[in-house]
Order: C-alpha cells, then structure tokens, then sequence
C-alpha cells in the first residue's frame, strides 16, 4: 500500500474517530483505525463494537491498493502535529508496519492485521428517508442535555425518537429525561414516513452532532430493527440502539400550569449564571422569590457564600420556588426567541418552560425542596 494526502484532510478524519474510540479497550484492534486505500479512496473505520463511524477521503493520491491498521490516538497525534496542510506519504512493507513522512518527520508505526477489524455487513436500504442537517442538530442539541447519566436504568440513557401526527401534519418527535428534567421537540417531515421508535444511545447523539456541526445538507437516515445509520456526503455513522421501552412522558408533561412568567431571555440567563457563581457545580438551588412583575433570584452556598438579583418580568402572583441552576441554564441556553416563558403550578410541582420563538420544543423542570 502506497499514498499520499493533505494533512488537513486526515487529521479532521482521525479528529472524528477519536470520539468513537474507548480509551482503554480490552481487543487490542478496537484501539486502531482501520485505513483502507481503493477505488481512488481513502476510507477510514473506527469502531467500539456498538458504534461504527466511516469517513472517506478522495482529494488522495493512490500509487498503490492496499489495507491495514494502525493506533488511532497515537496516529491522531503525530498527523495534527505535522505542519496545517502539507502532504503525507505513507507506505506499508508487510503487515506490521506503517511508514509516514512530511516534511523532514519520518515515523514507523506497528500495525495489526485488517482481517481482525470486526466490521458490519447488514442491508439498511429498507425505509430510508432523508433530514436537513442543521434541522436535525438543532433537534439534538434541544434534547441531549436531559439524557440521563444513570446505567441502571438505560432506557434513559438516550433521546427517544418517535413518529407524532397533528391533523394532517406529520413530526419527527424527540424526547429525553433524567427524571429530574425533561425535553421534547420535533421537526415537521415533508412526507409520511415508516419509521419505528427509537433510543438512540448518548455517544451516538454526541459522535452525531460533532460530525453534523461541519456538514450542510441532507442526511440519510435508515435503521433496521437494532441499529441506525446515518449518511452525510462523506461518512457514514452505525449505531446500535439501546434495547428498552422509553417511559411515557407525555402524562408528565403539567397541564395545570396557569401562573405564567415571562422576561427577557438574555437577561434571565444572565442573571442565572451570576447568581449561580457563588455554586461552583452551579448544584445549588436557585431560589425564585417571585411578587407582581418583579423576580428576586438568590443563591446560598455554606461554604463559599450567596449572591442575589432582581429582574423585572410580567407577572401576577406570588411564589417562591427552587430550580437546580444548571437545569434552567441548560434550556435557557437552547432557546430560540427573545424571551423564556415559565409556567408554574406551586412550590412542589414541575415548571413548564416554553420558548416563543419555537413552538415546536418544550420543557419541564422539577424544582428542588427546600
């Protein structure tokens, strides 16, 4: 195997499968990239079993076919060290070596045979259908900050997605909780689509959005009974699902919410950041003391102190309530309008959070006691 490329182009490639990677894997292969030089094409693979991501490179130069496989992490930092966009020549002599060079740098790096790469074979044409890029980060980014960290119940450890219908429209819904927070938005699809419900596994949404932050277009989307995958121009992203039955949360989205809050958003998610200082975690409990029209924050902290904010907002009640700063930042900073809408029942019951520049996205946030 004989070829040489753009620094540039390789490193973005080896950037992406870095995500992929477990840092520490017990297959010795499951740590290397498998590189793949035919057909005018460079094809780089990384997997970790349950994620497998392909990016293909063309702007290469093939002198000769060829296979193998090399350290990811340890290629990564080598390529992103050489000079921004020279060339790199590299050639293999037998199976255990790969030998790079640019410039005046010159490495040899072991090697493992391509045929122990596991790599999969199932057919994904039946019901693909297609998404615009930016409309689906933007459905990601809205859900993913309430995906829960908690393994022993792994059905929420991912955004659900699922088919919803209004009169004749139809929506690709996504919703996520961690039980103390929850998300929920949806995009319209121009056509009806047969698409069975989903969790999609929290590396794969991350791993999904990096690769989806340098992309315009469409992507394509097809899934088979345990797996998706995901096509843009120039990679291709295979996911395992989590195997589990997501919780039904449209009876915790609150239905008696009828105090409603409303204040300019920059200034709400400002005030909240500042206040929440005095919280290095930013865990502490925002305390909402709320009269007519005017909204007092404050934070205590017993070990480093207290901060407090007045913010003038449209409202008539009185309350006072407690959020987990974090969870308020979180949605506040995912919003599309002027302004953030908060609905409130009582002290103990969950807030709704609405966004009036996207209709098409909502929140509920549990408070602290306390």
């Amino acid at each position: 195997m004989k070829f040489s490329l753009n620094q540039q182009d390789l490193q973005k490639s080896l950037n992406y499968c870095q995500g992929v990677i477990e840092k520490r894997s017990t297959l010795p292969i499951l740590s290397n990239v498998l590189i793949d030089a035919s057909n005018s094409m460079l094809t780089i693979t990384a997997t970790d079993l349950d994620l497998i991501f392909i990016h293909q490179i063309g702007n290469v130069e093939i002198k000769e076919e060829g296979r193998t496989t090399t350290s990811s992490s340890i290629m990564y930092d080598i390529v992103r060290k050489f000079s921004a966009g020279k060339k790199i020549n590299f050639s293999t002599s037998g199976e255990n070596k790969i030998h790079l060079e640019s410039e005046k740098s010159v490495f040899n790096l072991n090697c493992i045979n391509p045929s122990e790469f596991p790599l999969t074979d199932e057919n994904f044409n039946n019901n693909q259908f297609s998404i615009n890029s930016k409309k689906l980060l933007k459905l990601l980014n809205k859900c993913k900050f309430s995906v829960s960290n908690d393994e022993t119940r792994h059905y929420l450890s991912g955004i659900f997605f699922h088919l919803t219908q209004t009169e004749d429209k139809h929506y690709l819904t996504a919703a996520a909780t961690d039980s103390h927070r929850m998300s929920i938005s949806k995009i319209l699809l121009k056509d009806k689509i047969d698409f069975e419900p989903i969790i999609l596994p929290k590396k794969t949404i991350f791993q999904l959005c990096s690769l989806l932050d340098d992309y315009e277009g469409d992507v394509k989307i097809s899934n088979i009974k345990s797996k998706i995958k995901f096509e843009l121009n120039d990679s291709i992203l295979i996911s395992k699902l989590i195997d589990g039955k997501f919780p039904n949360y449209v009876q915790v989205i609150p239905k008696e919410n009828k105090k409603k809050l409303q204040v300019d958003l920059k200034l709400f998610l400002n005030s909240v950041d500042r206040v929440a200082s005095v919280s290095l975690d930013k865990k502490d409990g925002v305390k909402f003391s709320l009269k007519e029209n005017v909204l007092n924050l404050s934070v205590n902290n017993a070990n480093s102190g207290d901060g407090k904010e007045s913010l003038n907002v449209n409202f008539e009640h009185d309350l006072d309530i407690s959020f987990n700063s974090r969870y308020l930042i979180d949605v506040a900073s995912q919003l599309d309008g002027d302004q953030i809408e908060i609905y409130f029942k009582d002290t103990g019951s969950p807030a709704l959070i609405k966004d009036p520049g996207d209709f098409d996205s909502i929140y509920v946030v549990m408070p602290m006691k306390g």
